[in-house]
């Protein structure tokens, strides 16, 4: 079994990926929908469409760019999987900008990142090893499927820990006033 430690991580995305738990890429990935499924969205509620900062995305914004990124990251992982090597573009500020996740329901939200991420959970399940150790062109270079995995459960983690830090004092700050 490999787990997280065991990798070379590509530069840029060490961020998401050091998010997981030094666990094989199965548990990461079952860790994080788990993390799906405990959202606290009644608190989530309670902050609306507040934003830290002038121009931040709202949660609702913040729920469909983890979904819109889990999709194209795991198009990239079948791509890199099945042997291709064209680079696969990005641009998570167009997706964000076209996207309107403002009209819809957090738990409409929810419910799509909780399918999306199961399908993500069966097809990476669907994968062996030799097709885990593929490499394609992404974003900043070359990486394995295996590492797009970790990247998906780190992305998650990464924008829930911003919530957190950067969201939910906002509650605060609202209960004192």
């Amino acid at each position: 079994m490999i787990t997280r430690s065991q990798l070379t991580l590509p530069e840029y995305f060490d961020r998401y990926v050091n998010l997981t738990d030094d666990v094989s890429l199965k548990t990461a990935l079952e860790q994080s929908l788990t993390e799906l499924e405990n959202l606290p969205l009644s608190t989530w509620h309670a902050l609306g469409k507040r934003v830290y900062a002038e121009g931040k995305w709202t949660l609702h914004d913040i729920l469909q760019h983890v979904i819109d990124t889990e999709r194209v990251f795991c198009y990239r992982a079948l791509s890199f999987a099945r042997g291709e090597q064209n680079a696969l573009p990005f641009d998570e500020e167009l997706y964000g900008r076209n996207a309107n996740a403002s009209k819809r329901s957090l738990e409409d939200l929810l419910e799509e990142a909780l399918l999306v991420r199961k399908a993500t959970i069966k097809m990476f399940n669907s994968f062996d090893d030799v097709m885990l150790e593929r490499v394609g062109i992404g974003f900043k270079g070359p990486y394995s499927v295996r590492i797009v995995g970790y990247i998906i459960a780190g992305h998650q983690r990464w924008h829930f820990n911003v919530i957190k830090e950067r969201y939910m004092p906002l509650l605060e700050i609202q209960e004192s006033v």
